[in-house]
Order: structure tokens, then sequence, then C-alpha cells
């Protein structure tokens, strides 16, 4: 699993490849933690791309919503873009899809953002 930070305008976008299952959902939940905690009213969005993402297992949707939980506490806004088709099936199995803001494309996440 890898993850790589990046910025379109004022929206902070993580890039995550790999497998996020329980061997790399520490990994995954300690690379994913500053980034939690800019997103403030007063700090960035943040917009998570899973173009890379191959597989999650309920170990990683865990740390998704743990994430999202603490964004919401934060009264910050954080989204989702480009599942691939396995893990648009999980989302959608678990009902994921209600937990987080999912869109199609990282474009279409930064767009909403700024909304």
């Amino acid at each position: 699993m890898d993850v790589s930070a990046g910025k379109v305008g004022a929206t902070r976008v993580l890039q995550v490849r790999g497998r996020l299952d329980h061997a790399q959902a520490k990994d995954f939940e300690a690379a994913l933690a500053p980034h939690l905690l800019a997103c403030t009213p007063d700090g960035s969005p943040l917009v998570l791309d899973f173009s890379g993402v191959a597989y999650i297992s309920s170990v990683g949707l865990r740390v998704l919503l743990l994430a999202a939980k603490q964004v919401k506490a934060q009264q910050g806004r954080i989204a989702i873009a480009a599942l691939t088709p396995i893990v648009t099936e999980v989302f959608q199995v678990s009902h994921f899809n209600l937990v987080l803001s999912v869109y199609p494309d990282v474009v279409a996440a930064v767009a909403a953002m700024k909304v």
C-alpha cells in the first residue's frame, strides 16, 4: 500500500494504491492521520483517490469510518473518488457509499469540495 499527497487548489488529494486489508490497515491509518487533522472549516478539504486500490477489507473500511467520524466532528469535508469496480462493489454491499461522499473521479470530488 502506498499513499502520496498532493493538492488541487485548496483541496488536499491523497492517492492511495495497493490493497487495504488487515496487513496494510495500520500503515494506511498512520498515513491518513496528519491529513485528517487539517480537515477543519479553516483547513483543507480531503479527497481520497482510490483509483489505484485493488481491494479493501472490513479492516480498511473501519479506518475510513473512523476517518469520516473524525472529520465530521471537526466540521471538515472528506470525499472519496475513482473507486475500482471491486471496491465499488464492497462499498455498495456494505452501504459505505452512504458513509462517505463518493465521486466518479478526482475532478468531480474536488469540484464538490469547493461548494
